[in-house]
């Protein structure tokens, strides 16, 4: 391989790389979610709102994510084993479920409701299927985000769109999921975000 080759498949492996951490479920979901409570709402609930869920599931998922790489529990923030992952769901699911019954209490509108609720459902379903296959939770929430952005308003869609689309070719690029489980956590994601943003 020449210089030239190396140094392209360099740059093209740094740039993989970045787009996975900026599309990382737990960066995508947290920007998405500001967006939509700050777009949908009234000030006053959004600032009631914002730091609930930060409290209650934002932090909590990040100290479980982080935590469990640096005492070992996991190989990395993306909690990449699948054996991994029977561990981790478990531990995931219940931040969910409080998420949730903070937001009743503050009888957050149903858009928002319905969005917690699909997400839980979703992460449940994960759990399931991670018997059979490590499907791609990056794909997922990134293309359950960008439909639920569309509705949002249609540049915030795009722009989430294109990364969604591009953090599909990194997450294949680095070996970290084949096709089909990028496909799978690809339709799950698109199904959540129909069922949450345009469902009558």
């Amino acid at each position: 391989m020449s210089d030239f080759s190396k140094s392209l498949v360099k740059s093209a492996t740094q740039f993989a790389r970045a787009v996975s951490w900026m599309g990382h479920p737990l960066v995508f979901v947290t920007v998405s979610v500001g967006i939509v409570v700050v777009s949908r709402l009234a000030r006053r609930d959004a600032l009631s709102i914002l730091p609930v869920l930060f409290v209650s599931v934002i932090l909590p998922m990040a100290l479980l994510l982080f935590g469990g790489v640096r005492s070992g529990r996991w190989s990395d923030a993306d909690v990449s084993e699948r054996t991994e992952r029977k561990r981790f769901y478990p531990a995931a699911i219940p931040l969910l479920g409080i998420g949730i019954v903070a937001l009743w209490s503050l009888r957050a509108s149903n858009f928002v409701l319905r969005g917690a609720l699909v997400t839980f459902a979703l992460f449940i379903l994960a759990a399931i299927l991670n018997f059979r296959i490590k499907l791609s939770l990056h794909a997922l929430f990134a293309f359950y985000c960008s439909v639920i952005l569309f509705r949002i308003h249609p540049l915030f869609g795009g722009v989430a769109c294109a990364l969604a689309i591009t953090l599909f070719w990194s997450r294949l690029y680095l070996q970290r999921h084949d096709l089909a489980e990028m496909l799978t956590g690809t339709l799950l994601g698109l199904g959540g975000g129909i069922v949450t943003a345009w469902w009558p």
